[in-house]
């Protein structure tokens, strides 16, 4: 019977009367680590823009941007940033591969 978790065929393993979760997968690891900072960053960015910029103040060629108000584009800007944020790390983390990124913490004889 196979007690490590790292190692098998995707049944469960029991391991001494407990059953053992299989280890999930560097796929699977590597969401939590694109979208956690980037939302932790998409709130610094919004809170540095909108120290700048007033809501109520955006323009485009002469007419408000939006007629909503200010929440509903604090609400938009952050979804926009938390996004765009997100996406540069995915792609980072697809640029590493396996090598860096969520295999790097296993032992090299595993």
């Amino acid at each position: 019977m196979k007690t490590d978790p790292l190692e098998h065929d995707g049944s469960p393993v029991f391991d001494g009367g407990a059953e053992v979760q299989p280890a999930a997968s560097a796929r699977e690891r590597r969401w939590p680590a694109v979208l956690w900072p980037s939302f932790l960053m998409a709130g610094v960015v919004e809170m540095l823009v909108f120290s700048m910029v007033d809501p109520a103040d955006l323009r485009w060629m002469g007419s408000p941007v939006a007629e909503a108000d200010a929440m509903t584009i604090y609400s938009a800007a952050f979804l926009l940033f938390w996004v765009l944020i997100a996406l540069a790390s995915a792609m980072t983390q697809l640029v590493m591969g396996d090598e860096g990124g969520a295999s790097a913490g296993r032992h090299p004889s595993a």
